[in-house]
């Protein structure tokens, strides 16, 4: 229980960190011909240096999230991976020179007592198999989100970023939930166990809706849906189809805390942005805040303008191997 814990911890400082560099990176790459499923912008983030730092950081991420998910319910490690947005808020000051408001500074003691609640109440790992239904279920959603993505491409403004938020959040979720189904490492495992397959196409299919959700729409509500995309619907596959439990008599305190969390990731969406205040058209941005509380005009651009239109800024949190 308490490895889980730290590493769900660390895989956060993980991802929370990759993402400020990642936002500054993604800003600044030429945007994509609007396609939630555009793999060329991929090629065009990675010849960005910051990017490719952000990915190491997201491997190593990714790691202590596997460790966390053998050992810690999936409704403990999400809500331990939606405060990444407290993270960002957080490692942005000193990195970008980014200052945190009062309110903001409470909605990160909001998720740190969140995720305080969860780490008492939380019980072991749930130690059901989960059935052959359950994998071929996981396998169709990861299938699907490219279909997800190339008609959340063709949306406009804020249903298009939502959708994409949302689509990739479901991706991580897929590989949160895959994760658990996937009883060894061994040949014959991997190459039959379906689960393996929807870990790869659904964190490779969320990668590329996070990675267009970068560029296009209102960001913050993109972050937003990928929040809602890999908490909830994980959560309640691990309560109800992989038995996982809390310590006798804690669910109310680990509802509570689950709730915490995620509210208080929610609140902090914005910290997603880059550091763009400066540069909208309106001149009443502040230079040394990250993004902004609303949408700005060179993200409505790149909403409802043309492709070439100039990239905003890039939410929080890249795709995860």
């Amino acid at each position: 229980m308490l490895l889980g814990m730290v590493c769900a911890f660390a895989s956060a400082v993980c991802f929370g960190t990759a993402s400020v560099f990642q936002a500054v990176a993604a800003r600044d790459t030429p945007a994509g011909n609007g396609s939630g499923v555009d793999a060329r912008l991929l090629l065009r983030v990675l010849t960005q240096w910051r990017y490719l730092l952000g990915l190491l950081l997201d491997g190593l991420g990714f790691l202590l999230e596997l460790v966390a998910l053998r050992t810690l319910p999936i409704y403990t490690v999400g809500a331990a991976l939606a405060a990444t947005l407290a993270v960002t808020a957080v490692v942005a000051g000193p990195l970008l020179g980014s200052r945190l408001r009062r309110a903001e500074w409470l909605a990160v003691a909001v998720v740190c007592g969140g995720l305080a609640l969860l780490a008492l109440s939380s019980g072991a790992e749930g130690h059901r198999a989960g059935g052959t239904a359950l994998r071929i279920g996981v396998l169709v959603l990861a299938l699907a989100l490219p279909a997800v993505g190339a008609l959340a491409g063709r949306l406009p403004g804020r249903a298009r970023a939502a959708a994409l938020g949302l689509g990739s959040g479901l991706g991580f979720g897929v590989v949160e939930v895959a994760v658990r189904l996937i009883d060894g490492f061994g040949p014959a495992e991997l190459l039959t166990n379906p689960a393996v397959y929807a870990l790869l196409i659904g964190g490779g299919s969320a990668f590329l809706l996070l990675t267009s959700a970068l560029q296009r729409g209102s960001v913050t509500t993109a972050t937003a849906g990928m929040v809602i995309g890999e908490t909830l619907g994980p959560a309640a596959a691990g309560v109800f189809w992989l038995g996982d439990r809390t310590r006798d008599g804690l669910a109310p305190l680990a509802l509570a805390g689950f709730a915490l969390a995620v509210v208080g990731a929610l609140a902090l969406a914005r910290f997603g942005e880059a550091p763009a205040g400066a540069r909208t058209e309106d001149g009443d941005g502040d230079g040394n805040h990250l993004g902004g509380g609303t949408e700005t005009k060179t993200e409505a651009a790149a909403a409802d303008g043309p492709a070439n239109a100039p990239a905003p800024a890039a939410p929080v949190r890249d795709g995860r191997p």
